[in-house]
Order: C-alpha cells, then sequence, then structure tokens
C-alpha cells in the first residue's frame, strides 16, 4: 500500500513537468509550471505522511 501511494504521488509531480512547461496562465501571481511543482509538493508531503501513519497502525496491530 505505501509503494503505490508513493508512486501515485511521485509519477504525476516528476512526469508532467515536460507537458505544463509555459509560463501562462499565472495562478495566485506565479507562473504555471512554479505553481504546480509547489502544490505537488504539498500533495506529496500530504500521502507519504497519510503512508506512515496507515503504516504505522498497521504496525501496532501486529
Amino acid at each position: 500500500m505505501k509503494k503505490i501511494i508513493v508512486l501515485l504521488s511521485v509519477i504525476p509531480a516528476i512526469g508532467s513537468l515536460s507537458v505544463i512547461n509555459r509560463v501562462e496562465p499565472y495562478i495566485f501571481g506565479l507562473p504555471f509550471i512554479i505553481f504546480w511543482s509547489t502544490a505537488w509538493l504539498i500533495l506529496t508531503s500530504i500521502c507519504l505522511y497519510i503512508s506512515s501513519v496507515i503504516c504505522d497502525k498497521k504496525e501496532e496491530n501486529k
């Protein structure tokens, strides 16, 4: 489960940078690529935290 969550959070963040490499449009005053990178940094951290909590609960139940 942990590997799936890690892959789901990393693949879109890295794999799509070549597709979205453009300056326009601006979102919250940032060029789109910077907003995209920042959003995925935050989403990846959240996914990894959730994965850690799930794995810790499974280890406690053993």
